[in-house]
């Protein structure tokens, strides 16, 4: 899977995320070499806590395929997901999570907790971190900046 091909994808869907007045969080579903969803943080536009951008790229991806078990698909992440986010991603069975930068704050795929990969979990996804990184770090410091 061509993992910068999607990662770009995610990072310009942040950039409309930032022209709307979020965060440049966003995310990309994949499934069999195919985008099936963009997504972006929706929570000021919403008001609504919950609307990260894996759930939202969560709830649509569903939507598209009929079921809430994503076992082939991929998300593709701008910044590493929260704790809900990651639950979210383990309980509808996503195969793999790809992310550009790491969350100091709240990052719940192996910088402050390991949740993606806990072994006490019955479910686990695959975790693979750093692509395009400079460009999401580009887009957060642009917000600080901007």
């Amino acid at each position: 899977m061509n993992y910068e091909l999607f990662m770009d994808e995610a990072l310009e869907e942040a950039k409309l995320a930032l022209a709307r007045g979020e965060k440049p969080i966003a995310a990309v579903a994949v499934v069999d070499e195919a985008m099936v969803v963009r997504a972006h943080d929706r929570v000021q536009e919403t008001n609504d806590p919950t609307a990260h951008a894996v759930i939202v790229a969560l709830r649509e991806t569903a939507r598209k395929l009929g079921s809430v078990r994503l076992a082939d698909a991929t998300i593709f992440a701008t910044q590493e997901p929260c704790v809900m986010c990651v639950g979210a991603i383990l309980e509808s069975e996503i195969e793999a999570l790809v992310f550009a930068l790491a969350d100091p704050r709240d990052g719940a795929a192996g910088t402050v907790v390991q949740l993606a990969q806990h072994p006490s979990l019955r479910r686990r996804v695959k975790v693979v971190s750093g692509i395009r990184q400079e460009q999401a770090e580009a887009l957060f410091a642009s917000m600080v900046t901007g």
